[in-house]
């Protein structure tokens, strides 16, 4: 059993939390996928896990990491340059479980993982292995070590079909838990059985994290299922508080209008509208409460994703792609714009509209000038 328990990490260059109260259990058998959007704290979360050393640098954590006598298999999301430049026989050497390893758990590792044992001993730099043979190979050596756990970022980078498929099938197979990243919605949906969504809310200052044990697909559809009921509670509410806050309204000029008009010949009206006054101001301290405990509209971050530009979905972080012809051969560059209600988002659209009409309007008038 691995456990995670009120896990926050802070950034310390500008001490923003990237998670907060993170609890999560793993047991044999679970496939956990980590999701969320990037600079969201995964790789750091994962890299914590596996080593706190890893991530000192840079960020500071509280919680408690239950992991006592556990081993644990990390896959890191990519090899470094001085990796790269050694051959598949050096990279294999560094692994203290491959020079311990007899030849039949090195076929058997092997064989896990659909490689040919020979390419343990291979001469070739890492550099010229495919992205599904570095990533079967450096799992080979995880396995050597027969992990009670494995932690795998961004398996799936840079892998063609068959491999991904392959991925697939390992991932269903593997015996002890798995907690892993990855942006790919066909392997979440085939693969997890348990969600870990690390978000950053509030112009990504908030941050919240959600377990869920279920699938991709029945998470996504449960979480807008939540969010639209939610959304039409908060909405009710909020047409039922300003219903009645525009009838508070009218009371409360009408007491106005009668408190200016009355004269000191009337000492008893005077009295009923300074005691009508004080029921009015009660009330009005009645309707700030109800607005504090009103149901908030729901926040969330979500990617919007298309190639010629910007797209709505109802969500609070909107991104801009470039089009597929520059994606070809590279991860795709991502603009990140923070809008936290669909609200927010209008008016952006709105403001790149005119500005465009501007634009064309200033460029026909001096078309203009220049053809006189």
């Amino acid at each position: 059993m691995y456990q995670v328990k009120d896990l926050t990490i802070t950034h310390k260059k500008d001490l923003t939390t990237l998670v907060e109260g993170l609890s999560l259990t793993l047991a044999p058998g679970d496939r956990a996928a980590i999701i969320g959007e990037e600079g969201n704290g995964k790789s750091t979360v994962l890299k914590l896990l596996y080593d706190p050393a890893l991530v000192e640098p840079y960020a500071e954590w509280t919680g408690e990491i239950v992991d006592k006598g556990l081993r644990k298999g990390y896959l890191a999301q990519e090899l470094t340059p001085e990796e790269l430049a050694l051959s598949v026989w050096e990279l294999c050497q560094r692994t203290p479980a491959f020079g311990d390893a007899d030849p039949r758990a090195l076929d058997r590792a092997a064989r896990q993982v659909g490689l040919s044992p020979e390419l343990f001993w291979d001469g070739r730099p890492m550099s010229t292995l495919s992205g599904g043979e570095r990533v079967k190979l450096r799992l080979a050596l995880l396995l050597l070590d027969q992990p009670d756990v494995l932690l795998l970022d961004e398996p799936s980078n840079d892998l063609d079909l068959p491999t991904l498929e392959w991925l697939e099938t390992f991932l269903l197979s593997c015996k002890v838990p798995v907690l892993y990243i990855s942006h790919d919605e066909p392997l979440l949906e085939r693969t997890a059985n348990v969600i870990l969504h690390l978000e950053r809310l509030r112009r990504r200052t908030a941050p919240r994290c959600t377990v869920a044990r279920t699938g991709y697909a029945q998470y996504v559809e449960q979480r807008s299922a939540g969010f639209a009921h939610q959304e039409q509670v908060a909405r009710k509410e909020r047409s039922e508080y300003d219903a009645k806050l525009e009838k508070f309204r009218q009371i409360r000029n009408k007491v106005d209008h009668q408190q200016a008009t009355i004269t000191r010949q009337d000492p008893h009206g005077g009295q009923l509208l300074k005691k009508k006054m004080h029921a009015v101001q009660s009330m009005g301290r009645r309707f700030e409460r109800e607005k504090e405990n009103m149901t908030a509209l729901p926040q969330w971050e979500e990617a919007i994703l298309t190639a010629f530009g910007l797209a709505w979905k109802s969500g609070v972080a909107a991104e801009v792609i470039c089009p597929p012809s520059q994606a070809i051969g590279s991860r795709i560059q991502q603009a990140k714009l923070g809008l936290e209600t669909p609200e927010l988002f209008a008016w952006t659209l709105t403001i790149v509209a005119l500005s465009l009409t501007l634009e064309g309007l200033l460029r026909r008038r001096l078309e203009g000038v220049n053809r006189v």
